[in-house]
């Protein structure tokens, strides 16, 4: 029988679903669809502990901050580091989806987070925390591979095998599922971030140039592949000169790119191997017919769906809109908690899931 409380406060407020990522934050609102996606940063003054800014406003400060103020991404490897600066990042946004909701006098949602499925019990308990103390009345975890299948309009209700590789900010998902449960999974901390790190030590190995984090995304995003493309492309890395301490540039092509952010994408197709040696045949050859789903901001990493499928001999397919995947996963299932009560259910107990470092 359901809380009457509980139901009460729900007249008031439009539930959230959350995906809670590494690199950035999306929310869902019941009846609205998404109304924030902002970066996981939050920018404090050192000595107070106050929050200065979140999202967007904090991102253009990393790197840029003087030395009273520090813009840090309280979310590592797609787990909570920073409990404290995560709450209050969670109260933010939560706030901030209701004030952009009409006709909402109190925020009280009910809230579905997405977490990773390799985190322990107390990760999924941290997160749960984490939204209650931002003034959600009720919070659920969901595991991202399988808010990435729903958002994506997989079959995972049905007794069919469905698999779908969810490339984040701070770890990579790999999953089959199929009758509304994860039959096998693979967890890799290897992903967006360490494609980022990867073009930093390509720069700094090839060309003695130091280079930041927003620079070595943007290349990533302008020109990193992951197979070679009809048409290979360029551009241009900004930094420091090592040697010399001065400001440099150097062009690069994205054959180059490719060669120096090879390891974080080997790993992440190695991943996606192992997962299917350790299928059951019968899921295997409804994968092998529906194809494997990327999905999460690393599915538009330019070939890498040719890459897999090349690897793997099972059809790529990149998700529509990949980057908001899990966010529509977790807003389908506060659209129809109902339907959806089994699968998060059962995403409340942990499970021991191969995690790579």
């Amino acid at each position: 029988m359901r809380n009457p409380i509980s139901s009460f406060l729900g007249l008031f407020s439009r539930d959230l679903g959350i995906d809670l990522g590494t690199a950035n934050t999306l929310v869902y609102v019941r009846g609205r669809g998404i109304v924030i996606g902002e970066p996981s940063v939050v920018a404090i003054e050192r000595k107070s502990k106050v929050v200065l800014a979140v999202g967007e406003e904090a991102k253009a400060m990393l790197g840029k901050t003087p030395a009273n103020i520090i813009a840090i991404r309280p979310l590592k490897d797609g787990v909570i580091a920073d409990f404290d600066v995560v709450e209050r990042m969670l109260h933010y946004f939560i706030n901030r989806a209701h004030q952009r909701t009409r006709g909402i006098l109190r925020p009280s949602p009910r809230v579905v987070v997405g977490v990773p499925s390799g985190v322990t019990e107390v990760e999924k308990r941290a997160a749960k925390d984490a939204a209650i103390n931002a003034g959600a009345r009720e919070a659920y975890t969901i595991e991202e591979p399988m808010a990435a299948a729903i958002g994506a309009g997989l079959p995972v209700t049905e007794p069919t095998g469905s698999m779908v590789v969810d490339i984040g900010g701070g770890t990579t998902e790999v999953a089959v599922i199929s009758l509304g449960g994860i039959v096998v999974s693979r967890s890799i901390r290897t992903a967006g971030d360490e494609l980022d790190e990867a073009v930093v030590s390509f720069a700094r190995g090839a060309f003695n140039l130091l280079i930041g984090e927003r620079m070595a995304e943007r290349a990533k995003i302008l020109a990193g592949s992951a197979f070679p493309l009809e048409e290979e492309r360029r551009v241009a890395l900004r930094g420091r000169d090592l040697l010399t301490g001065l400001p440099k540039e150097v062009e690069v092509s994205s054959v180059e790119l490719r060669e120096g952010i090879a390891g974080p994408t080997n790993r992440i197709v190695e991943e996606i191997r192992t997962a299917i040696e350790e299928t059951p045949p019968e899921l295997l050859a409804d994968i092998m017919e529906q194809g494997i789903v990327l999905a999460g901001g690393g599915a538009l990493l330019l070939g890498l769906n040719r890459r897999i499928s090349h690897e793997t001999k099972i059809p790529v397919r990149i998700a529509d809109d990949p980057m908001t995947c899990v966010a529509r996963g977790c807003g389908s299932i506060v659209e129809d908690f109902g339907m959806y009560r089994k699968i998060v259910l059962a995403s409340q107990r942990a499970r021991p899931i191969p995690v790579t470092a």
